[in-house]
């Protein structure tokens, strides 16, 4: 899923293409992809880009009128710019949107249609699609550590919920744990001043990081490789690869269609994380370090 540096590399983008430029046509090919019907789409065809904004994980831009459109990429939602209309038309997208220099298409790989299309009247009508969580960047200490704390989560759940903090998927959290040394599942009620404080800025360093790589990757082009898997990484999709900064292997937690990576030495103390699924089916055979599971695995 797009997360926030991707998100602010893309708005960049758009800025530099459609910011008060005239959307002259868009045509919605997916039943599933627009989620509003007023007002009509058509309303905005004819309309200059005013302002184009984050929203969370969002993308919202306003149009005369104070029309919002809010474009929401969920995991494999994707943007491309054309400057041929005839390629655009060729892309097979869920959504094109057709401007006086170029068209954007919206596209979605995979069978779940979970991409959305919002269009809206006014700041109250965007506010209703705002999830609420804190922007980090905008945030002293003191309101992090009082957004973090107001629930007992674990730290993975924490990022990743759009009610808590703003921006943060699955991708990120753990590159930000992993610079902050601290477990996925330590508890946020539990965490000690100097934790909270790393974390603070684990966050802030791991989001401006990333923005500047992408900017450096995509200079004057539209961004075409936004990808939750980067070599880069530290932690992320580094199942079993060694750890940039204690070369023990990256070890994984599967739940869902989601996953989370982490250095057992670095964030945990040495200690595997329970599998839900594995440690259900191992019970008191489960691994307590990594060298144990090695021998476990060197014994099949």
């Amino acid at each position: 899923m797009p997360e926030f540096p991707d998100i602010v590399v893309y708005i960049e983008a758009l800025e530099k293409r459609i910011l008060g430029v005239t959307l002259e046509r868009v045509k919605i090919v997916s039943p599933f992809l627009l989620r509003t019907a007023v007002p009509p789409l058509s309303s905005i065809e004819g309309k200059k880009v005013r302002e184009i904004r984050r929203l969370g994980k969002r993308i919202c831009w306003r149009f005369d009128g104070e029309l919002w459109l809010v474009l929401h990429l969920m995991i494999a939602g994707r943007l491309h710019w054309y400057e041929d209309r005839a390629k655009a038309n060729k892309a097979r997208g869920l959504a094109v949107f057709e401007f006086e220099n170029g068209s954007l298409v919206l596209t979605e790989a995979g069978t779940q249609k979970r991409a959305s299309v919002h269009l809206v009247e006014g700041n109250e009508g965007l506010a209703k699609l705002d999830p609420g969580g804190l922007e980090v960047f905008e945030a002293t200490l003191d309101k992090f550590t009082t957004t973090l704390q107001r629930k007992n989560h674990t730290l993975k759940r924490a990022l990743t919920d759009p009610r808590i903090f703003s921006g943060i998927g699955n991708a990120y959290s753990d590159e930000i744990l992993f610079e902050a040394k601290l477990s996925p599942f330590a508890l946020t009620q539990k965490l000690m001043p100097d934790e909270i404080e790393g974390l603070f800025a684990a966050i802030k360093k791991c989001l401006t990081t990333w923005v500047e790589r992408f900017r450096a990757e995509t200079t004057d082009k539209f961004p075409g490789k936004v990808t939750a898997f980067r070599p880069e990484m530290a932690t992320h999709g580094k199942y079993k690869e060694p750890c940039p900064r204690c070369g023990s292997k990256i070890q994984r937690i599967r739940y869902a269609s989601n996953e989370t990576n982490y250095c057992p030495t670095c964030q945990t103390g040495g200690k595997l994380l329970a599998d839900r699924a594995l440690s259900q089916l191992l019970k008191k055979d489960w691994p307590r370090s990594p060298e144990e599971l090695e021998m476990m695995l060197r014994e099949k």
